[in-house]
């Protein structure tokens, strides 16, 4: 089915944590939210699971028992087994059996994990047990998978496995809502959104996403403006909203998602102080 959250506006206290926010997620799709800390990621994700009191906006999506949520911690319980995990979350969503056990030794076979199925979850690497929890997460074959930064501070190798499975579990069909801190791997996603600040900075495909920055960006060896300037490495980035002529010695650039991303930030936050 079709998962999509409305106009989604949530409050902590005097906190606004998302500001009118949108999704939609189609079944066999993976949408990727980006956005740095305090963004509204995490937020979003949980009000799709139901963890989060709305203040507005309406969610559509499935019971608990066909939803997949893996957190951003690693999902498993340290002094249980890799099998054991697996049998614990099996049970919980009624499954038993030679189903069980075919499902269970399928995904670790899979997220690559066979050797370690008898090895408790405390003694695996950060990679490791990211994997047990998102083979623990579609464990039940749900029909929406939400993930909280599941590839965040695990090695290369682990992430291309992670994405790996991502990619199958939309292939056979699931919708895929997930979050990233790397950029390089939201551009894998058939639809992107972009949060700061609780509010959307943009939304839709790759291509969309990086033509909905109106002004330039350039590369250059020093820095001109400092509040709209940042850096990749040695080089500095800055961006020039549409009717402003950057100088001589800021070279325009076709800009990344990161790039936009960025830039879209500085402009909201320019914004909301020049109104304030």
């Amino acid at each position: 089915m079709t998962c999509s959250a409305r106009s989604l506006t949530v409050r902590f206290g005097s906190t606004l944590a998302l500001d009118d926010v949108s999704v939609t997620v189609e079944p066999g799709s993976v949408v990727v939210v980006v956005g740095g800390d305090g963004a509204g990621k995490t937020t979003l994700l949980r009000s799709v699971v139901g963890e989060v009191r709305l203040e507005s906006g309406t969610v559509v999506a499935p019971d608990p028992q066909g939803i997949g949520y893996l957190p951003a911690t690693a999902g498993s319980w340290p002094a249980l087994t890799v099998r054991q995990n697996m049998d614990f979350v099996g049970g919980i969503y009624g499954l038993t059996g030679e189903r069980l056990r075919s499902r269970r030794e399928e995904l670790l076979a899979r997220a690559g994990l066979s050797a370690a199925a008898d090895r408790p979850a405390s003694q695996l690497s950060g990679g490791m047990r990211r994997k047990l929890g998102f083979s623990m997460t579609m464990l039940h074959e749900p029909p929406l998978l939400v993930l909280d930064e599941p590839t965040t501070g695990v090695d290369p190798v682990s992430r291309i496995d992670l994405w790996r499975l991502v990619s199958e579990a939309a292939a056979s069909g699931a919708a895929v809502l997930m979050s990233t801190t790397y950029l390089d791997e939201a551009e894998r996603a058939a639809t992107l959104l972009a949060l700061d600040g609780g509010r959307t900075l943009a939304q839709g495909t790759l291509e969309q996403v990086l033509g909905a920055l109106p002004g330039t960006v350039t590369h250059s060896d020093r820095q001109f403006r400092p509040e709209w300037a940042w850096r990749r490495g040695r080089v500095h980035h800055e961006y020039w909203p549409d009717g402003e002529r950057p100088p001589d010695g800021a070279v325009p650039a076709t800009a990344d998602l990161e790039d936009v991303v960025v830039a879209l930030s500085l402009r909201r936050r320019h914004d909301s102080g020049a109104a304030a």
